[in-house]
């Protein structure tokens, strides 16, 4: 047993031990009670779909756990529909938010597409667009490739950095489109992602920047993996350059930025996929009308078999290890504009030594100095326990 003398070196010990994992696993969105923790939309959206409440959406089938342990959220493919008539789909939002210090992992098996179908996972904060959003994955209709971007206020702008491995595309974040960057890996959405296996994407949401990662199922890197399998926190020194890089030099982040919910949804047509010009463009030949609607929606359900996520898991990390408790002490990153009845999760506003810009080497050096004076400290406990 320690003595009294011993309490503070052990207290430092254990402080740094943590410093070197990184990030605190504060949230495990997996299994069974995959859906247990998020609220469904319960509402009309366009002309096009009907979200379903939780109730109907069990009741429909259209959300379940399957066999194999892995959450699926999918668009009615069973039921015809007749012309004027919606079809039904789920939208789902985290009961938690999650403030500034936050990092999100997903590992997904499938995501939806097909002619007329906009699948996302995205983040928002309580008023749009003030608040911010996040688009982790998005895509419509025939796409290749997911797309990434910020919505946000007037302000905020995307001057591609050095690190970035996307291309950019628009490049003021208060556009329709928002700031956008493209994935250039393979297999990042469509039947390419599926039949790698699915992979994993990663958010940073620092105030250093926004920073979003990709990996096709082969190139996981080995964090993740012991991380998800482990539930332990995570260290993400090697993972490389992100797929797109939003850094707070041209992005105030705490400025455009409130505490974020996680969404999952699946849209039909709406502004994008049914924009006569994309939709022309992704969907050439997929109806006699050239409408994303009366083509796709209207008639048999068969034509939605792709249109599901499956997923094996979510996690939801902090810098500051604050679990996710509605009686949790709520840091305002900017003035709110609505109340909330969640607070925050994630408390830390100063700059994380993790960021990607200067993470690699500057979470190696600071790993280098964390062994180091964990040397020094297991010495002066041996040295001390001889003493005794």
């Amino acid at each position: 047993m320690l003595s009294p003398l011993h309490l503070p070196l052990a207290v430092l010990l254990s402080h740094v031990l943590l410093r070197v994992k990184g990030y605190d696993l504060v949230k495990d969105y997996s299994g069974q009670p995959f859906f247990d923790e998020w609220d469904f939309y319960g509402a009309y959206d366009n002309l096009t779909l009907v979200w379903l409440d939780v109730d109907q959406a069990y009741g429909e089938g259209l959300v379940y756990v399957n066999t194999v342990g892995n959450a699926i959220l999918k668009v009615d493919n069973e039921h015809s529909v007749a012309f004027g008539q919606k079809r039904a789909s789920v939208r789902i939002s985290t009961k938690a938010s999650y403030a500034v210090g936050s990092l999100w992992i997903t590992d997904m098996v499938h995501i939806p597409y097909g002619c007329s179908v906009w699948p996302a996972f995205w983040t928002t904060g309580p008023t749009w667009p003030n608040d911010g959003e996040i688009d982790i994955v998005e895509g419509i209709n025939l796409m290749y490739n997911n797309g990434m971007a910020l919505h946000t206020l007037p302000g905020c702008m995307h001057l591609t950095p050095p690190n970035q491995m996307g291309i950019s595309g628009e490049l003021d974040c208060s556009t329709p489109t928002g700031c956008v960057v493209t994935e250039t890996k393979p297999n990042s959405y469509r039947e390419g992602f599926a039949a790698a296996g699915g992979g994993v994407f990663a958010t940073q949401f620092d105030v250093a920047g926004i920073f979003i990662w990709f990996w096709s199922r082969p190139n996981i890197p080995l964090s993740i993996t012991t991380a998800a399998t482990s539930k332990s926190s995570i260290d993400i020194s090697d993972w490389g350059p992100p797929s797109a890089s939003f850094p707070t030099a041209t992005c105030n982040i705490t400025q455009f930025f409130s505490p974020q919910k996680l969404v999952l949804d699946i849209t039909l047509c709406g502004n994008w996929a049914g924009d006569p010009v994309a939709y022309s463009q992704t969907c050439p030949d997929s109806g006699p009308t050239g409408s994303c609607y009366n083509d796709n929606v209207v008639g048999p359900g068969d034509r939605f078999d792709n249109a599901y996520f499956e997923i094996q898991y979510v996690h939801a990390y902090t810098t500051g290890g604050v679990a996710p408790t509605p009686t949790a002490a709520a840091v305002a990153v900017t003035p709110p504009k609505t109340t909330s009845t969640q607070s925050p999760i994630g408390t830390k506003l100063t700059q994380s030594s993790l960021f990607y810009p200067s993470g690699a080497v500057g979470l190696h050096m600071e790993r280098v100095a964390g062994i180091g004076l964990l040397s020094m400290l297991v010495g002066a406990i041996v040295g001390c326990l001889l003493c005794f």
